[in-house]
């Protein structure tokens, strides 16, 4: 009993941290969601108004267009990001030659690419005169207007976040080496080419890592915020005004917190919705050395 009660003191830190700074704002957005709550009238009872948050928001066009942006936006950047970073981490598995600098500089986007200078400067590169006009102009290509069309403004966006692949490209890079290395002496005994031993036995048993990263990059691109609104803001046409960006302006804007804390909400069903399903669906396609999954 004596060493439960130490260990509960130990933990009260956390706990109280978790309870008052995780807990409680989670179930005050969704007391507010229900609610007509602004933050201009300090002081005041929030009106409770049900369902009706909820209801405004899927009429609410600029709403739905950012959903549409959001998933956008996603669907490229998930599956690029975790391709990119596979192949990096490929490469990154060999001993090569001062190996440790290049994991170290490939790391280092994934730590600086949502400071608020790397997006200025990285929506300065873009510019009709920029440096990636300039670059492509050494080709014979003519300048391209990167920001100023929904196409060009959502490529910026997707190739920013794909340049932050490091975190992803560390996690695959551990995992590549506890691939067994006697599997692969044992396939190529047997003739197997390279490219059948990263498809037949790599794939295979990093799939746990795959889908790891998959929920978390998924979550984190529905959650995107700092490089959408530093460098193309909501884009045009709205383009590129991501969800969270709607919630942004409308908690604090407008100061409309009850229907801000409403699209929180679903876009938070949304997130869940979508883990569900790649949890449901891993018994499909991930392999676990311990018998679980595929």
């Amino acid at each position: 009993m004596k060493n439960n009660k130490i260990g509960l003191l130990y933990v009260m830190p956390w706990l109280i941290g978790f309870l008052v700074l995780t807990v409680w704002p989670i179930l005050s957005s969704f007391y507010y969601s229900l609610t007509d709550y602004s933050l201009a009238r300090v002081g005041q009872t929030p009106d409770f108004l049900g369902l009706q948050n909820y209801i405004n928001l899927f009429k609410d066009v600029t709403f739905t267009d950012s959903l549409r942006a959001t998933t956008i936006y996603t669907f490229f950047t998930v599956p690029l990001q975790l391709g990119f970073a596979l192949f990096v981490a490929f490469i990154l598995n060999f001993k090569l030659k001062a190996i440790n600098f290049y994991r170290t500089a490939y790391y280092i986007p994934s730590i600086l690419g949502g400071n608020v200078a790397v997006g200025v400067l990285w929506r300065s590169m873009f510019q009709p005169q920029g440096l990636v006009n300039t670059f492509l102009a050494t080709f014979g290509i003519s300048t391209v207007d990167w920001l100023s069309t929904p196409a060009g403004a959502m490529t910026v966006l997707v190739i920013l976040k794909v340049w932050q692949f490091g975190s992803s490209m560390l996690i695959f890079l551990a995992a590549l080496k506890e691939v067994p290395v006697e599997l692969y002496e044992s396939a190529s005994l047997d003739g197997a080419s390279k490219t059948t031993q990263f498809l037949k036995i790599t794939m295979p048993l990093i799939t746990p890592t795959i889908f790891f990263n998959l929920v978390m990059q998924l979550n984190n691109a529905f959650q995107e915020f700092n490089g959408p609104f530093i460098v193309t803001g909501r884009g045009p046409l709205n383009s590129t005004y991501l969800t969270s960006m709607f919630i942004y302006d409308k908690a604090f804007k407008e100061f409309d917190m009850g229907y801000a804390s409403a699209a929180s909400w679903i876009l938070f069903a949304i997130i869940v919705c979508l883990t569900i399903v790649l949890f449901a669906t891993q018994k499909k396609w991930v392999y676990y050395s311990d018998g679980g999954g595929k």
